[in-house]
């Protein structure tokens, strides 16, 4: 028994060392969380459940691809690449149009393209690698 359960009284004593022993294991796990210094097996059981939540996500993406480009409406199913080609064109623009036009003129403007509107053509990209893979290698079964 801790000296704090001795102090509390033998009644209570075990329930005081109860709860300083779960203060200390949260202590110790916070420790953990916070240093990074995770022992090999628990370190191994995450990078095993990240990789089977990664593979969810990615499942659940082509799901989402695949539905869409099953769709009843034309929107629904050529929303990703009507937006691919305006990224596209915006590319064009300030990677070709401009620079060549900038040599005649002064009234060519370049084109704003976010960080976030990139990160979005990628994933778009992707998306679309994705289902056409889908496509092809549901054709072949």
């Amino acid at each position: 028994m801790s000296w704090l359960g001795s102090l509390i009284g033998s009644a209570t004593g075990t329930a005081a060392s109860t709860v300083i022993g779960s203060i200390g294991d949260a202590a110790v796990k916070m420790r953990e969380a916070i240093t990074g210094d995770i022992p090999p097996e628990k370190k191994a059981e995450l990078q095993m459940r990240l990789a089977e939540l990664e593979a969810q996500i990615t499942s659940a993406q082509s799901s989402i691809i695949i539905a869409e480009a099953q769709g009843q409406s034309w929107m629904q199913r050529n929303w990703r690449p009507c937006l691919m080609m305006v990224i596209v064109a915006i590319v064009a623009n300030n990677y070709i149009i401009f620079p060549y036009a900038n040599i005649f003129t002064d009234k060519v403007k370049i084109l704003d393209l976010p960080d976030k509107l990139w990160a979005l053509m990628e994933i778009g990209v992707g998306g679309y690698i994705l289902g056409r893979t889908v496509e092809k290698v549901k054709g072949q079964e």
